[in-house]
């Protein structure tokens, strides 16, 4: 059939069919600021939610519902299961924790391990789950681990 014979209904029907946000199987480890961040994300889940909602007849944007709905489903269960982590440092790499190693090559990055949905690899930090983080934890300044079949040393831990 020719989208020009597509009604625009059929569209948005097929758009308010969202798929739910996959939700990890792992732990949901976080740090205060990572709680804060889910905190801040269900926070806007509800308003969008409610703005959906007064905007009348569901019908009219049953678009923005799904998403709504969606993004409030995901961002309770994050929320719900939750486990706030704070450490203190003690020498070894660990959840929370900013970690600098030394490449083979010479480069040195710094990198934070957090949470899922806080990690940011472009902003230094990495998921708790990620296979950096997983090499890492553990470790001391000296240790040398393999990172993607390349050594990279750990020279600093905080």
């Amino acid at each position: 059939m020719s989208v020009a014979f597509t009604r625009e209904e059929d569209l948005e029907a097929t758009a308010a069919d969202l798929p739910d946000r996959p939700v990890s199987p792992h732990p949901n480890l976080v740090t205060p600021s990572g709680l804060t961040q889910i905190e801040r994300e269900l926070a806007s889940a509800r308003a969008a939610y409610a703005a959906a909602q007064a905007q009348g007849s569901i019908e009219a944007d049953r678009t923005a519902m799904a998403r709504a709905t969606r993004d409030l489903r995901y961002w309770s269960a994050r929320r719900s299961n939750a486990q706030l982590i704070e450490t203190e440092p003690d020498g070894t790499v660990r959840f929370g924790g900013s970690v600098t190693i030394e490449r083979e090559d010479g480069r040195s990055q710094t990198w934070c391990i957090v949470g899922e949905d806080e990690a940011d690899p472009t902003k230094g930090s990495v998921s708790q789950v990620s296979p950096l983080a997983r090499a890492l934890m553990g470790k001391s300044v000296g240790d040398v681990v393999s990172i993607n079949g390349q050594e990279a040393e750990v020279v600093a831990v905080d």
